[in-house]
């Protein structure tokens, strides 16, 4: 590879490897091929330039950016798109859609553009939807999904096919498959729905199954490893800002306003993070990578009490997963897993909420504390038109890549690319906030928050403290007879 910087020309080496993403070629050998609908004669659809139509050969990188002095070790991933020649003859294809898990803006919409993308681009007529999650395959009814049926769904929140968590039995599923007839799988769901598709598509692949399956990743935390964002963020973001916006004017109304918004982030502050960069109302965000201290110097509850005495208000984010350590410990399901094998979390925002108001009781100081958990209003929510574009482009890759043959597989943008990745490679970890990163450098920048992490006291120090944000540094002070170090009479 070759790269031009002023005017010189220097060569670059590069290494790269390709992602091995599922394909029914590996375990089928006679299988047929046929040309895509938009090449035939009679298509009603949209065609688009033989251009646009994706070569095998077309692949998207892992990394756009790196030191020109080392050698890049790239991750080929497959172009998503649709390609001139399919593996199933649309007429005989008989399509499977389930969504698992908690709820997420975007569902429906997701449902929508499959249904809509397998029949006006595919001619595709048996498209099912499986009811309540995984154990809908071999406990209820299917229903059929018409354009007609899946119309205006996107302009409602949750999913019309109903969700639930765990239900995964992996033979009762297969042979549910089977006795349908169904030779494509749409499974909608976060990293415990993709580890169970992926296992079902290695369960077909034993059987020589001409089956694709081919998730579309859905998390709320976008934690989701390798691709840009996942579905539903954009929403999120946007309705936990006005939850932190309600927060603002509540304690903007009261003396001494402390107003704690907890918001979803189980192991990793996207949320958190983005929504009080948009909403610019807020004091402290607190994020699951970053650990805190809550009493003593340089901790949280005093610097809460800097903001009252600046201020007379103060606005705390916190992420679900932040703190766990505190409010674990003061319950018995302790490593305890929910029904997605997920360890169940405290409520930090409680524990918070009633720390910091009876510290503040102690102390002679009163304070009006509003508690605000939007959590649920947020994941039931319609899909925001940033959302609605995206859930379309990522069904449409979904779709497309099934008909290529590709199985084992789930979609979604790679620096603005959409890809094919294999479902291994997204259930191996969780994407989180990169502390080095200048997104977290912007929030610390506009919050004016402290390093609240766990640390030592200085040596030679002697008496109360508070921290300064200015020097970043400690400063000795008078101690009153109320209130916290800091506080001047």
């Amino acid at each position: 590879m070759t790269a031009t910087h002023d005017q010189e020309s220097c060569h670059i080496s590069v290494s790269y490897t390709t992602a091995p993403v599922p394909h029914l070629s590996h375990f089928l050998s006679e299988l047929e091929s046929f040309p895509h609908p938009f090449l035939l004669e009679n298509a009603t659809s949209y065609r688009p330039l033989n251009t646009n139509f994706i070569s095998e050969q077309d692949a998207v990188i892992n990394r756009i950016v790196w030191n020109k002095s080392e050698t890049p070790k790239l991750i080929l991933y497959p172009r998503a798109g649709p390609r001139e020649r399919i593996v199933f003859a649309p007429k005989k294809v008989k399509a499977a859609i389930v969504t698992c898990g908690g709820l997420c803006p975007g569902l429906n919409t997701v449902i929508r553009e499959l249904t809509e993308c397998l029949s006006y681009q595919y001619g595709v007529a048996d498209i099912f939807g499986v009811l309540q999650g995984y154990r809908g395959f071999y406990s209820k009814e299917w229903i059929p999904l018409t354009t007609e049926k899946v119309d205006n769904i996107h302009k409602m929140g949750g999913t019309v096919l109903g969700s639930s968590r765990g239900g995964f039995d992996l033979n009762r599923i297969v042979d549910s498959i089977v006795q349908n007839g169904v030779n494509q799988v749409y499974v909608i769901g976060g990293d415990g729905t993709v580890r169970g598709a992926a296992t079902l598509s290695e369960e077909c692949r034993r059987r020589k199954l001409q089956v694709t399956v081919a998730s579309i990743p859905k998390t709320i935390d976008n934690d989701i490893p390798i691709i840009d964002k996942s579905f539903g963020f954009d929403t999120a973001v946007q309705e936990a800002s006005k939850a932190i916006d309600a927060a603002h004017t509540e304690v903007s109304c009261f003396p001494n306003g402390v107003g704690i918004v907890k918001l979803m982030g189980r192991n990793s502050g996207f949320i958190a993070l983005h929504a009080s960069l948009s909403s610019r109302e807020v004091d402290c965000c607190l994020i699951p990578e970053v650990p805190f201290v809550i009493h003593g110097r340089g901790g949280l509850i005093e610097y809460i009490h800097k903001c009252l005495i600046e201020r007379g208000k103060m606005v705390l984010v916190v992420a679900e997963g932040a703190g766990q350590e505190y409010v674990r410990n003061h319950h018995d399901w302790i490593d305890q897993l929910d029904a997605s094998g997920n360890k169940k979390l405290g409520d930090i925002g409680h524990f918070l909420y009633q720390e910091i108001e009876s510290t503040f009781k102690k102390q002679g100081i009163e304070v009006s504390m509003k508690y605000i958990d939007p959590t649920y209003m947020i994941r039931a929510v319609a899909s925001n038109a940033s959302d609605n574009i995206y859930c379309t482009l990522l069904a449409h890759s979904a779709v497309h890549g099934s008909f290529a043959g590709y199985t084992g597989f789930t979609v979604g943008p790679i620096h603005g690319r959409h890809a094919y990745i294999p479902m291994t490679e997204i259930v191996t970890a969780q994407k989180q906030v990169d502390l080095r990163d200048r997104m977290w450098s912007r929030l610390v920048n506009s919050t004016g928050q402290p390093d609240f992490s766990p640390r030592d006291i200085p040596k030679g120090f002697q008496g109360p403290c508070i921290y300064s944000r200015e020097e970043e540094s400690f400063e000795t002070t008078k101690t009153v007879d109320k209130g916290f170090p800091g506080e001047t009479p």
